[in-house]
């Protein structure tokens, strides 16, 4: 690979950067952008806005000062987000020498989107009425979190998902609920207690009517959560039970808050970085809480004359009733200055995709990005085991050494780069755990190098390995990964990136052997599928759930698909590129799939979050219900 300026995989994070750099090749792809936050000249757009910030605000947000976050993080919140931190949030107090004007301009140039493109008089979601509005005990939690099952297979028995071959044919959409103030839906939702609880663009956690999607309580984060939720369990029969639910938001905090409440239990800020970011769901074992924390500092390493970089990526084990720390795990030494103090290392290794559980062995697993700057490290572009009592770590298995790699590589002048730097091959998908029918116990990845991986999981040696995809820019493998009975599926996005590789492009779904790796079907998207859709890719980068029968995937096309398991036949699709009628009154629309919450299916129902919005993939900011007729 070239050091300087070339054309590597990142990151959803740094994507929308390296997209700029990447228009001139990609025409037709990028001509609409106002949808994703950084992409736009902002202080173009917002003058006033941008004279604002540099006066009242740069000081602290580009220098991390006061652990301010970084002015990247700022980008991906709504303007509405924004002036509501502004006003009565975290930054009432420096918002307080503002005129409200001013409020509006600074957030409308730090989110790069304009007020008046959403309506400040948005209904209200609609309040249960008393029928609705009880949590039925009974109905204990559906799933173990973000991955189904503790394992993160991805998979659900074809009982608990009360759809099968015989009876797809007949799903029909139920409900919608859209997301006020959104362009994006990437929270996967949990069940439980006859409610969906889920996450949104706009820093809101709703728990909704599963039968009606009228809301039972909703909790204000004030910054995007893209995490799936995790519920605790209870006993069907304990009146006096009080379940949490744990989730992570961009700002880098960790929450619990009551399941049939919504009233805060704990918050607990992850990491002391200033670019600190939650984008993989908890995991919830026991007693324990278990925190991934990522970063955007690879995007800050884009800022002139930033000293890059010093973040670090963990784990953080908390105690789950009370969020004490309990532990944390550093993936990576601290950075000491490096090429006589023009940069810091080591740095990086994030923890952006989820968390499995070992339970046989005591261990969780993680999968790791890249290094941001040199030296680099042997846990970048890794599998990880840890101890899940201390978090000493028992294994690991890098799949790519030497990936260093930061966002200013495709910048005009590169010079927070790391000389040889890398092509940013990330693990994303969350790991798995599965075991064939002789007992042997696997770990599964996939990564952005489009190469899907098999390791042993009591000692982290390689069992097999595959090239699904050609990889490149967001995928191969981006979240999208699955198993069941024996068979291992992969998504794999292999959007254009203008860049030649030895390895053709195979956007789609992939089946392959648990036990050697081997093709057993593909399934391309469909050809010409994108023809005349605004900001379509066709292809898979989002996470999928699969039932014995059934592989269920949306796409970055705005298609949600159902794939017969063992053939890879599409058995039903749904556009969810269109306008919806919703039960809260809130325009909505779907778009493309792409992040990290999965279809899910639980008692004849299938629920689904569409639009991403974001790396200049269609927007959306809807949640989906449909129920088999």
């Amino acid at each position: 690979m070239e050091p300087q300026g070339a054309l590597h995989s990142p990151r959803p994070v740094a994507l929308a950067f390296l997209l700029l750099a990447l228009a001139l090749l990609l025409p037709g792809h990028l001509s609409a952008v106002d949808n994703t936050p950084g992409v736009q000249p902002a202080q173009e757009k917002f003058p006033e806005g941008a004279r604002t910030y540099r006066e009242h605000c740069a000081a602290c947000h580009e220098t991390g000062a006061g652990r301010a976050p970084a002015r990247v993080i700022l980008s991906y919140m709504t303007p509405h987000a924004i002036i509501a931190a502004l006003t009565g949030g975290a930054m009432q107090a420096q918002g307080a020498a503002l005129e409200q004007q001013q409020k509006e301009q600074v957030a409308q140039y730090l989110s790069g989107q304009t007020l008046g493109n959403a309506s400040t008089a948005l209904p209200e979601p609609p309040p249960c009425t008393p029928d609705h509005a009880l949590f039925d005990r009974k109905r204990v939690p559906a799933f173990a979190g973000a991955g189904i099952d503790l394992a993160a297979t991805h998979s659900v028995g074809t009982g608990q998902a009360g759809i099968d071959r015989t009876s797809v044919g007949r799903l029909k959409l139920k409900w919608a609920f859209g997301f006020p103030l959104a362009n994006r839906a990437r929270s996967q939702p949990a069940l439980g207690g006859g409610a969906i609880f889920v996450g949104s663009h706009g820093g809101k956690v709703y728990a909704l009517d599963r039968e009606t999607g009228c809301t039972r309580w909703t909790f204000d984060a004030g910054s995007e959560v893209r995490t799936g939720i995790v519920l605790s369990l209870w006993k069907a029969d304990d009146a006096n039970a009080v379940p949490l639910a744990y989730f992570g938001d961009w700002a880098g905090n960790a929450y619990a808050v009551e399941a049939f409440t919504g009233k805060l239990a704990w918050k607990v800020h992850a990491d002391a970085h200033p670019a600190a970011v939650i984008t993989a769901s908890p995991a919830l074992y026991g007693d324990t809480l278990y925190v991934p924390v990522s970063s955007l500092e690879e995007a800050s390493a884009a800022t002139p004359g930033y000293l890059c970089c010093s973040f670090r990526g963990s784990v953080l084990a908390l105690d789950s009733r009370t969020g004490a720390a309990k532990w944390r795990t550093w993936l990576v030494d601290e950075p000491v200055p490096q090429d006589g103090g023009k940069s810091l290392g080591p740095s990086g290794v994030p923890v952006w995709a989820g968390i499995a559980i070992d339970a046989k062995r005591a261990s969780l697993i993680v999968a790791t990005g890249d290094n941001y700057t040199h030296p680099t490290t042997d846990l970048s572009d890794a599998l990880v085991a840890m101890d899940l009592r201390t978090g000493a770590i028992k294994w690991h298995f890098q799949a790519l050494e030497g990936d260093a790699w930061n966002v200013d590589c495709v910048t005009p002048d590169p010079d927070n780069c790391p000389e040889d730097a890398g092509p940013d091959y990330d693990f994303g998908a969350i790991p798995i755990l599965a075991a064939d029918e002789e007992g042997r116990d696997y770990v599964l990845a996939g990564q952005k190098s489009g190469i899907a991986w098999a390791v042993d999981a009591q000692t982290g040696g390689l069992i097999w390995k595959r090239q699904v995809g050609r990889g490149g820019m967001a995928g191969g493998v981006h979240f999208g990964l699955a198993e069941d009975n024996g068979r291992v599926y992969v998504a794999i996005s292999d959007m254009p990136d203008g860049v030649e590789r030895p390895f053709p492009a195979a956007p789609g779904i992939h089946a392959l052997d648990l036990k050697t790796g081997e093709t057993l079907w593909d399934a391309p998207p469909p050809e010409q599928v994108c023809e005349g859709r605004p900001l379509c890719l066709p292809g898979n980068s989002g996470a999928i759930t699969v039932t014995p029968d059934l592989v269920l995937a949306g796409g970055d096309d705005g298609y949600l698909r159902i794939l017969d398991a063992a053939t890879g036949e599409e058995l039903w699709q749904f556009d969810t590129a269109q306008d919806f009628s919703t039960v809260n009154g809130v325009p909505a629309k779907g778009g493309a799939m792409s992040g990290g919450a999965a279809p899910i299916v639980d008692n004849g129902q299938l629920i689904m979050s569409s639009g991403y919005g974001f790396v200049s993939k269609m927007p959306g900011n809807v949640l989906m219900v449909f129920e088999v007729e």
